[in-house]
């Protein structure tokens, strides 16, 4: 009997024991699987807990809780993505740096600029960097609590060129004022200061070619007003030199206005359809004169079906006489010129080429920049401003095309214009690109 009892019990108790397990026990277990699944950020497979009704309370609110993060990380990955949108569309670098000179972010600019492969965020600066000049300068941002702006020169190793970049670190501080690190801001200003160095050679440009000029009139005038019974001899001497310095003067003025215009927002093309024979033929016979003083034969290489094409005649012309004005300059007596056009592609090229004294490599690449030129003292010698392929340049881009150069010294010398053949009726207003 009494083994009966003692069996009852413990079936009793074993009972009692598995509905405890079951209501208090392995919900808790199953409540922390689901915290840990959530600290690990996986989903749980459901949020319903069998137990007791405080247990399956907690379910529901671990079941809030995990939607609630859901919700807050598409947030911030919503406010990154964007961060990084707007970061990687500025054309500025950007480096941010914590009072240890780590860097916690950067843009692709920045990456760019200092030719980053690896970079990492937390780096040490310096190590990733490795540029002392600029870490001195963050350092002192970070030391003074004060903007601090600098200007480096950076090599671009691709193509062996140097850059300007304009750097303006800023602190950034908390509530309290006290730094906490520093934002760095990188700005190219490289175009900025070639055209600077432009302005700057053109103006010494354009005064050193007025001074030759205007020194040797103010002489002979001031000759003049002390000698007033200059002989008829002397004085028709001086009239002539006068009149040619005074004709190149004018001449100067004439192509810095037409490169002015050129270069205007206003500049505007007037479209047409241009017969390339009729045009070289009128050309020809305009520089008729000139080519016989040196008894040079012209040669006109043209498609007797070439189609008219779409461009500025007069601008078109004003090509041709710049480039058959060289040709003719610098050929040697009995020479020959060719004027050239064919269709290459969608584009026609035109050409001059004469058999003179040619360009050396080295000159080759700046001919068309203004007042250049390839030998100085005999290009004064044989007159001309120096700026007539700039204006043939800025003519060919108002058109949308390009024009380049080939030569060797003692071989002659061959400059192309490259037209599109497609040129619509609108083209021709704006500015053009300047050297």
């Amino acid at each position: 009997m009494s083994w009966l009892f003692l069996g009852v019990i413990s079936v009793v108790f074993a009972a009692i024991a598995f509905v405890g397990w079951r209501k208090w026990i392995a919900p808790w277990r199953h409540i922390d699987q689901l915290v840990r699944q959530i600290t690990h950020g996986e989903r749980p497979r459901t949020f319903l807990i069998d137990g007791s009704t405080s247990a399956q309370r907690v379910g529901l609110a671990l079941e809030n809780v995990f939607r609630r993060q859901e919700q807050l990380d598409q947030q911030i990955a919503g406010r990154e993505s964007g961060i990084q949108a707007i970061l990687g569309t500025m054309q500025d670098g950007l480096l941010v740096v914590d009072m240890g000179r780590h860097i916690t972010l950067m843009n692709r600019t920045f990456e760019n600029l200092f030719e980053l492969r690896a970079a990492a965020v937390g780096a040490p600066f310096l190590e990733t960097v490795r540029h002392a000049t600029l870490d001195r300068l963050i350092a002192e941002t970070l030391r003074t609590g004060e903007l601090i702006r600098g200007e480096l020169m950076l090599t671009d190793s691709k193509t062996d060129t140097e850059r300007h970049v304009e750097v303006s670190a800023v602190p950034m501080k908390d509530d309290a004022d006290l730094t906490t690190g520093a934002v760095v801001l990188f700005h190219d200003i490289t175009q900025m200061r070639r055209t600077d160095q432009i302005r700057r050679d053109f103006v010494a440009n354009v005064s050193h070619e007025l001074r030759t000029p205007l020194s040797i009139l103010r002489g002979y005038i001031e000759t003049l007003l002390d000698n007033p019974k200059t002989s008829r001899e002397e004085l028709a001497r001086i009239l002539q030199i006068m009149e040619r310095h005074s004709k190149r003067l004018g001449l100067l003025v004439d192509d810095l206005l037409s490169l002015a215009q050129l270069e205007s927002s206003s500049a505007k093309l007037e479209i047409g359809e241009v017969h390339l024979r009729e045009l070289f033929g009128n050309v020809i016979r305009d520089w008729k004169q000139g080519l016989a003083k040196k008894n040079l034969s012209v040669i006109v290489d043209l498609a007797p079906d070439m189609a008219p094409i779409r461009a500025d005649e007069t601008r078109l012309q004003e090509v041709l006489y710049n480039l058959l004005e060289n040709a003719v300059k610098y050929s040697p007596e009995n020479g020959e010129i060719r004027l050239q056009a064919a269709r290459r592609g969608s584009e026609i090229v035109v050409s001059v080429s004469d058999n003179g004294i040619g360009i050396s490599k080295g000159d080759l690449p700046r001919i068309f920049e203004r007042f250049y030129r390839a030998d100085k003292a005999r290009g004064r010698e044989l007159g001309g401003t120096g700026l007539g392929l700039a204006i043939v340049k800025h003519i060919v881009q108002l058109h949308g095309g390009r024009a380049e150069a080939e030569s060797e010294p003692g071989q002659g010398t061959t400059v192309r214009v490259f037209l599109s053949m497609n040129m619509p009726r609108d083209r021709g207003t704006g500015p053009v690109p300047s050297n």
